[in-house]
């Protein structure tokens, strides 16, 4: 079998790795994970690649959305379906309005790990470690939560693994089904976004009255694809989830389809880019606004070197402020490179800020102007818009500023449920899926 380097992270910087409190317990979960079933399979992977290549030339378009922090209590059915639908009516928004087919992708089964600003959190004079997500450790603010328990990384196989198993039974057992537009819609507060998508479900429900009538009965309409994504954060929980596939002799991160590294671990010469540059899966690199072009071309080379379609994704998340400024000379680098990479923005993570009374949050209109931004750069270069990826809940939370709804700051304080960073709500993902179709159709038309 060949030697692949899997490990040859061991010799490199780790960043953002935590320090367990019982290293015995590390070593038997990390044995117990190698030996349990793949949450996902070669197959899909590939399947995804092949997916991605398509929007990586304009030909359909990536919507990647979740929970910025999955969290084990949260993963119920009612919760996860909520999410599964959220997705789903922002896809059929972006389908309707563009005519391209929609990519769906999940933050899910596997987001359980955060990267933190500083080790350790100081509330009224006592220091515990930093909350990392719930495969580390507990969010409440104690010292037996906040204790770095390896043990949290089996919940965290298993959970992962009850999610897909609700996801794959939502999207290929009827759930998913054209026919039900206007289920997904049921639970939701009445809204206009709601009202604005109902009118497209009444357009695709006649549609689809149409084909029956035709006696076309396909199966793609009666199901569709649903893949998971995760920052590729913890190696103690990637590194055992790695497996040698039997029909191609090569390694595949099997904790789930995607997986991506962020602003804070993509160090040239660091542990992640040099683990996740030796197995299949597509990959996806945050850059933010200070990233160089000669880091960019770097990163290109070391991730994709054989100029694989499909294979990298660059997810730029500038902030509104800087987007239209920073973003067009790594788009003109790549080019350079000869490279093809899919580019999505993430119109999220660069646009934090804090409120006066102390949550954590984005301004809805930040948030739109950045992906306004996105698409203006693309266009101005001649370039593909592939995709989104934001962090969203189908809960009625109110975690970001603004929107129709105008959240304001009072809002947050009785509707705030994030333990990492804000979502936004169906009623918000709803309204950016409908920005995002009109800019996606003012594209098209250049």
């Amino acid at each position: 079998m060949t030697d692949f380097g899997l490990d040859n992270y061991l010799k490199l910087e780790a960043k953002q790795q935590p320090t367990w409190s019982d290293a015995q317990v590390l070593e038997q979960v990390k044995k117990d994970l190698s030996v349990q079933p793949p949450l996902v399979f070669a197959g899909e992977v590939d399947t995804l690649r092949e997916r991605l290549a398509q929007a990586a030339i304009g030909k359909a378009f990536l919507l990647q959305g979740g929970d910025c922090a999955e969290t084990f209590v949260d993963a119920t059915a009612d919760r996860i379906r909520n999410r599964i639908k959220t997705v789903l009516q922002m896809a059929v928004v972006l389908m309707y309005g563009s005519s391209l087919p929609v990519i769906k992708m999940g933050r899910m089964a596997g987001q359980f790990a955060k990267p933190r600003s500083s080790d350790f959190e100081t509330r009224d004079g006592v220091t515990l470690p930093a909350y990392r997500g719930d495969a580390v450790n507990g969010y409440e603010f104690t010292e037996e939560s906040r204790s770095n328990d390896a043990r949290r990384l089996m919940q965290a196989y298993h959970t992962s693994s009850s999610t897909l198993n609700l996801i794959r039974a939502f999207t290929t057992g009827g759930f998913a089904d054209l026919r039900q537009v206007h289920a997904w819609n049921k639970g939701f507060t009445d809204n206009p976004a709601n009202k604005q998508y109902e009118s497209i479900a009444g357009d695709i429900d006649r549609a689809m009255r149409f084909m029956e009538a035709c006696g076309v009965d396909s199966a793609e309409l009666r199901a569709t694809e649903f893949f998971v994504s995760h920052e590729g954060l913890l190696f103690d929980y990637e590194r055992p989830m790695t497996r040698i596939d039997s029909r191609t002799d090569t390694p595949y991160v099997t904790s789930g389809h995607f997986v991506w590294v962020g602003e804070r671990t993509r160090q040239l010469d660091g542990a992640h880019l040099d683990f996740f540059s030796r197995v299949r899966n597509p990959l996806g690199v945050k850059l933010g606004p200070t990233t160089s072009v000669d880091d960019l071309k770097k990163i290109i080379e070391k991730l994709d070197p054989n100029q694989e379609p499909g294979r990298l994704t660059l997810i730029s998340r500038m902030g509104a402020g800087k987007i239209r400024e920073e973003l067009p000379k790594l788009i003109e680098a790549a080019k350079e490179t000869g490279s093809t990479p899919l580019w999505i923005t993430d119109p999220m993570h660069g646009n934090g800020m804090t409120t006066a009374n102390g949550y954590k949050s984005r301004r809805f209109e930040d948030v739109m102007d950045e992906v306004m931004g996105f698409f203006e750069v693309h266009r101005a270069l001649g370039t593909h818009p592939g995709g989104l990826h934001v962090e969203l809940t189908g809960d009625d939370v109110a975690e970001c500023l603004g929107g129709s709804e105008m959240i304001d700051e009072a809002t947050l304080a009785k509707r705030y449920e994030s333990v990492c960073d804000p979502r936004l709500n169906h009623m918000q993902s709803l309204e950016l899926a409908f920005l995002v179709a009109e800019q996606l159709v003012q594209t098209q038309r250049r």
